[in-house]
């Protein structure tokens, strides 16, 4: 049998190049999270079934997550989403943990789907979470972060935006104004979800099948049609509800407060489908035509804790992929080159006398953090430069028979076509020069 060369399919192999940019983004998102406070955790790459049984839905269960019996007759699953090991990890510890707590990760996931534009099999997640914050608090954060991580990444409100919602807001409307029971409730946010896809006829025949109130059909095309936060606002007065509409009114303020209005934007058709977001639920979306699509999902949520018969604990968060994330970058052109590796130095030894000096001193320049890449046998001149060109190295440094007698060290810039001499001895200011701002 011949073995394939090629990875398993909705996988990827990450060569250099391509690694190179995945560690441009994680180095992105840790900085990002670790600069609002939160720290860093992971959990087992296995988990049992049972537990994304009691959190997520029929279709994760039944055709997408990679299950097998291990040895001790325990039905395990290989990692498909992180909320669930979240969701397990914090409920141990919530009761004593000073809050909020701020956390995040960057896990590894799988999932059996179709590879397509956006969509892999296997996928790295940012996970960002806040537990135990107060109203409104967590949730302009979490918004905070996202924003941030965006425009480190170059991204401006020109790339793309926040289309937002909040569940409460949704449920006065469907519960108390239209009269719908939770039931129906649930029903309406599927109606919502699929109202895009199938046009207001059939939005009308689902909603008349719920048999609601007479006026809860005119109540519900109106939602569909706001398309702003102070439309909401103006919805939720004209049937009374008050509390509901000042909530709103407060969140909004806190928006523009925080300078976060020319991100975020309403939209009546952002509720997502998954049960335990209880409040604010939001995703980001590429505006760019050519990549017209959900980046990333998050939301609030207070039940998520349920599973483990724990007290509600109010929370959101928000997962976004690489994959999602390297298109949105390549897309607008943001994503930095990543063709050659990034070293500081080049070292070439000219002959075989030269190798032991050379490799010394290659490790007294790394001990000050100087990345230097030692050739490891004679070269000639001509070859140094295209070597290290494609070493991505800024300096080169030949040592021969002469460098060695007089102690002295030549180091050529490539990118200001310089050159400058050091006392080999001399390894701190050797260092200083390969590194001007360390």
């Amino acid at each position: 049998m011949t073995l394939s060369k090629k990875p398993y399919r909705g996988t990827r192999d990450f060569f250099p190049t391509d690694k190179r940019k995945r560690d441009y983004l994680f180095n992105a998102m840790s900085q990002t999270a670790e600069l609002f406070g939160y720290e860093s955790y992971d959990g087992p790459l296995l988990e049992e079934v049972d537990l994304y049984r009691a959190k997520s839905g029929e279709e994760l269960i039944n055709e997408q997550i990679y299950s097998f019996t291990d040895r001790g007759e325990r039905e395990v699953a290989i990692r498909p989403e992180m909320t669930p090991t979240l969701a397990r990890m914090v409920a141990q510890i919530h009761k004593v943990e000073t809050k909020p707590i701020r956390w995040y990760a960057i896990p590894n996931l799988m999932r059996y789907e179709k590879p397509q534009r956006g969509r892999l099999r296997e996928h790295w997640q940012f996970n960002v979470d806040i537990f135990g914050a107060p109203e409104h608090a967590g949730e302009i954060e979490i918004l905070q972060v996202a924003v941030t991580l965006m425009k480190k990444l170059g991204a401006t409100s020109e790339h793309f935006e926040i289309l937002l919602n909040d569940r409460r807001v949704v449920d006065a409307l469907f519960k108390q104004a239209m009269g719908a029971n939770d039931e129906q409730a649930l029903k309406l946010y599927k109606i919502v979800d699929a109202a895009k896809k199938i046009g207001s006829d059939g939005v009308n025949k689902k909603v008349a099948e719920l048999s609601l109130p007479a006026n809860a059909l005119e109540i519900f095309n109106k939602y569909l049609a706001v398309t702003s936060f102070e439309g909401l606002g103006n919805l939720l007065k004209e049937y009374k509800q008050d509390e509901a509409s000042q909530s709103l009114l407060q969140f909004t303020q806190k928006l523009e407060l925080m300078n976060l209005s020319d991100f975020v934007k309403f939209d009546p058709a952002v509720v997502r489908g998954l049960d335990y977001y209880t409040g604010v639920v939001f995703e980001i979306f590429d505006k760019h035509p050519d990549n017209r699509r959900a980046l990333c999902g998050g939301g609030a949520y207070a039940n998520l804790l349920k599973i483990f018969n724990e007290e509600p604990v109010a929370g959101i968060g928000f997962g976004l992929g690489d994959v999602t994330m390297t298109d949105f970058l390549e897309t607008h052109g943001l994503m930095p080159n990543f063709d050659v590796a990034n070293n500081d130095l080049l070292i070439a030894p000219l002959d075989e006398q030269a190798m032991a000096k050379s490799q010394l001193l290659a490790q007294s320049l790394r001990e000050e953090g100087v990345k230097v890449v030692c050739a490891l046998e004679p070269i000639k001149l001509k070859k140094a430069f295209p070597m290290a060109e494609k070493k991505g190295a800024s300096f080169v440094a030949f040592i021969g028979a002469n460098e060695i007698e007089n102690e002295l060290l030549p180091i050529k810039n490539l990118k200001e076509k310089s050159q400058q001499e050091f006392k080999m001895s001399d390894i701190k200011e050797i260092a200083k020069h390969l590194l001007p701002e360390g």
